[in-house]
């Protein structure tokens, strides 16, 4: 073991994070940490790395283990260019290249100073620094990143882009110990498999917290934070679904008998009250007098228990039985509630794409024909930067009846009339972060010309698994991803779209809510484009391909 955490209480303000919860980590061991929006699975690595000490409990690394971290936030660096930025959070590399830098100016014949700079030359090649700068550029070019972004302080760089600075921070690293937050994020599929390929061949222990399930079919165990503790199981994502679903039944058929007890302990209570008041015996008084108070113990024992939080994929559920199925129907927890619109059936062409190439000041893509009619679906694929986000801006800006921001190089966009459309972008609108989330669900329709009510508003969030009252006055700017994420499937859905376009949709949203989202999206009657490389999503919603490729 190399990694011991234990943590007896953690708390923000009056709401309790974790109680009890313990993690450990073997040497070599990939971990994959899941869990719904707000569960704390970002504060459990800040934990880990030291970043976060106020909690009551403990974390052991074993002696001589290094560890680095990707961080979420940049406070303090915003100023370093990228390149001191990654080598100054590598292991050692900052007290070494110290060493190497100034000892020859000053240590003339001193023994000591000359065995640490001998000591420090071999450390510096085995960790393989001398080549380090190489190694940067090289990850650079992997996640299609200009190497000029090296010399770019780390303040300016885009969230996308700081996102994978840091993954190429932990991958060069020669840690003992790697965590990582959301890795796969921004990522195309090419970069995503090498990314899975280094994650199952690194010699390093790794956390990531992830919700791509091509990554956690990859990992060695699953980690899932869940009523304030974590629940290990071992294995990959198809066997967590197993495991999850035989405890699940279990944990529901536990629930049911509880709840059964509670409503014979509330009947038991009034049966001995009543009991109590027509007794004339002292002796038949005080007996069932203190029945009444056993059973009130009791009861007030079982319903101090929180309700523990049930979810079992679609698939799965469907292989229960009747009386169980009805069981977790019941008391399974929430999840995103999507109100997606009908439309007709009528099989109708929507646009028709001739031939066309886009680009700005060179061309990004080779031509492309396609046609989208209601009620299809369009996945189009191609490496980061090939023209996606071009070409659907195009499309969006033609349905507006806009010409593109874009250079058409070659060939049409043609729509056969105009209609409503909703967006999904995978960056977030930073306008948005000047109001509380009450606020921008109401921008988010007002600005369209569309009424909208304060209760409608707090419909809306409920579905969307926010808190009316308190969620509603919160800024933007404090939501986490997920929760910007949610606030923009409300937004997408504002004008009752016919066409969605989504750009990775199911980025940073947790597996309960990603699976309705593949549920509901695969019976909507409206047309659909999108862009994912979550290969599962993409098998769930399917639709015609659209390849893109570089004209270089």
């Amino acid at each position: 073991m190399i990694l011991d955490v234990h943590v007896a209480s953690k708390a923000f303000g009056a709401d309790e994070l974790y109680t009890e919860l313990d993690l450990r980590l073997e040497k070599s061991e990939k971990v994959g940490v899941i869990g719904r929006n707000g569960v704390g699975k970002s504060t459990l690595l800040d934990i880990i790395a030291g970043t976060d000490t106020d909690y009551d409990g403990e974390t052991f690394i074993k002696k001589g283990c290094s560890l680095v971290s990707s961080r979420q936030e940049h406070h303090g660096h915003t100023e370093l260019p990228v390149l001191r930025y990654i080598l100054g959070d590598l292991p050692e590399y900052s007290s070494l290249k110290h060493i190497l830098d100034t000892y020859p100016e000053s240590m003339g014949d001193n023994a000591r100073m000359l065995h640490d700079y001998s000591d420090a030359m071999d450390r510096f090649m085995s960790l393989g620094y001398y080549e380090i700068e190489n190694s940067i550029e090289s990850m650079m070019s992997l996640y299609q990143l200009d190497t000029a972004l090296l010399t770019r302080k780390i303040g300016s760089l885009s969230g996308g882009q700081l996102r994978l600075v840091e993954l190429i921070k932990v991958q060069v690293a020669d840690a003992n110990i790697i965590l990582i937050d959301e890795p796969t994020n921004h990522m195309d599929y090419v970069a995503k498999e090498d990314f899975i390929k280094w994650l199952s061949s690194s010699s390093a222990a790794i956390v990531v917290i992830t919700h791509d399930r091509d990554v956690l079919s990859s990992v060695d165990r699953i980690v899932e934070i869940r009523d304030g503790s974590a629940h290990s199981y071992p294995g990959n994502y198809e066997k967590y679904l197993a495991m999850n679903t035989d405890q699940m039944a279990g944990a529901i058929h536990e629930y049911e008998v509880v709840k059964a007890r509670i409503r014979n302990l509330e009947g038991d209570v009034v049966r001995f009250q009543r009991l109590k008041e027509k007794a004339r015996n002292p002796g038949t008084i005080k007996r069932f007098k203190g029945q009444e108070i056993k059973a009130r113990a009791e009861l007030a024992r079982l319903q101090e228990k929180d309700k523990p939080s049930f979810w079992i994929d679609q698939d799965s559920t469907k292989e229960l039985g009747t009386k169980l199925q009805a069981a977790y129907g019941e008391h399974k927890a929430k999840t995103i509630r999507l109100r997606l619109p009908g439309h007709e059936t009528v099989h109708k062409k929507l646009l028709v794409a001739d031939d066309i190439s886009l680009g700005y000041d060179t061309q990004l893509f080779k031509p492309v024909t396609f046609e989208l009619f209601s009620g299809s679906k369009l996945v189009l694929k191609g490496r980061n930067g090939v023209g996606k986000s071009t070409l659907v801006s195009a499309i969006i800006a033609t349905l507006s009846g806009q010409p593109p921001t874009s250079t058409i190089y070659s060939g049409t966009i043609d729509v056969s009339q105009q209609v409503p459309f909703g967006v999904y972008s995978q960056s977030f609108d930073e306008h948005y972060l000047t109001y509380s989330l009450h606020e921008a669900v109401e921008h988010s329709y007002r600005s369209r010309g569309l009424d909208i009510t304060d209760q409608k508003i707090r419909t809306l969030l409920s579905d969307f698994l926010f808190n009316p009252i308190g969620d509603g006055q919160k800024p933007m700017s404090v939501l986490s991803g997920g929760q910007k994420a949610r606030f923009q499937l409300i937004a997408m859905l504002a004008n009752t779209p016919q066409i969605l376009f989504l750009d990775e949709p199911t980025n940073h949203l947790d597996l309960p809510s990603i699976e309705e989202l593949e549920y509901t999206l695969s019976r909507y009657h409206g047309a659909i484009v999108y862009v994912s490389h979550d290969t599962h999503f993409c098998t769930a919603l399917g639709g015609d391909v659209v390849e893109l490729n570089s004209v270089e």
